[in-house]
């Protein structure tokens, strides 16, 4: 049986994405009718999705049996009501080495203070020693697949990583903690904090200002996850004080970030254009098919969203 499968992301993915798509389904052993646009949705078994896409509305689909999301973030999708079909999330293997590396790069640097021998004003001789990693109090708040790749990677490194999430979770290995006194015994006197958590109205905000305050002084951000995780004026106000020494911001809330936003003006704030991790196309179009291949054979989806959670 041939199945249907539409590709429903923007347009200019779908040169970096057939080819993949079309070599793992194969391989799976799966027999596909794999397009960018189709006639008849009541025909279509499945749909690859990613944001700003060419579907808004899925209630044509009737036949459809998954919407398998592109990304590992699913807040722009998973409050759509025409949205009946199971949703599956992204958890790719080269997106999450993409995590883990450039949350590890720029926690070292951070860590070192390399940024004060980059282009400094005046010529300097500045021999502050930096502790080593065991003595440095990371908090990784999000332990999802990314998040948990990240502190296991943190902590193999020696730093002293605790990780929060807002559902209790025993990880080997790993200080945990969970619910919102959780929160404040992982933030209080943290020296570096990595944000991954997903965005929902639970943990829009999450680093408020009197979350801030719970830091060591001088503590550093690093967010990869999502922009509104932060409360922006809040940030700015503690990077003025002192409170917190600098952060590096990967996402925004209104992305690309406009050229007048404040952060473009503070010099400690480090911005990269939402390219901590990437889907890639080799990798995620396996982890597409294997989930075709599940649901065909009639075993679990993978990585299935709970619409209650979020996520």
């Amino acid at each position: 049986m041939t199945l249907r499968i539409l590709f429903a992301a923007p347009r200019r993915l779908w040169p970096e994405f057939e080819a993949p798509l079309r070599r793992a389904l194969a391989e799976a052993g799966i027999e596909a009718d794999l397009a960018p646009d189709c006639a008849d949705p009541a025909a279509v078994d499945y749909i690859v999705y990613a944001p700003r896409g060419t579907i808004t509305d899925f209630t044509p689909f009737v036949r459809t049996r998954a919407v398998l999301n592109l990304w590992a973030g699913v807040e722009s999708i998973v409050g759509n009501l025409t949205l009946t079909q199971p949703l599956c999330r992204m958890v790719d293997p080269g997106l999450t080495q993409g995590m883990v590396e450039y949350v590890v790069g720029n926690v070292l640097r951070h860590h070192l203070g390399t940024d004060r021998f980059v282009r400094p004003p005046a010529p300097h001789w500045d021999v502050r020693i930096p502790p080593l990693a065991s003595e440095r109090k990371v908090a990784v708040l999000g332990l999802g697949v990314l998040g948990l790749a990240c502190a296991r990677a943190l902590a193999r490194l020696g730093f002293d990583v605790t990780g929060w999430a807002r559902r209790a979770r025993r990880v080997s290995g790993l200080r945990t903690r969970s619910g919102p006194a959780g929160l404040r015994a992982t933030l209080a006197g943290a020296e570096i904090v990595v944000t991954l958590l997903p965005l929902t109205p639970a943990t829009e905000n999450t680093l408020d200002a009197g979350r801030l305050g719970l830091l060591a002084r001088g503590a550093c951000i690093v967010n990869p996850g999502r922009g509104a995780l932060i409360d922006d004026a809040a940030l700015l106000a503690a990077i003025a004080s002192g409170q917190v020494g600098g952060a590096t911001l990967d996402v925004f809330r209104t992305e690309p970030l406009p050229p007048d936003h404040p952060f473009w003006a503070e010099p400690r704030i480090t911005i990269t254009p939402h390219i901590a991790a990437d889907t890639r196309a080799e990798t995620s179009a396996r982890v597409i098919a294997e989930n075709i291949r599940r649901d065909q054979a009639g075993q679990p989806l993978l990585y299935l969203v709970d619409r209650n959670a979020g996520y």
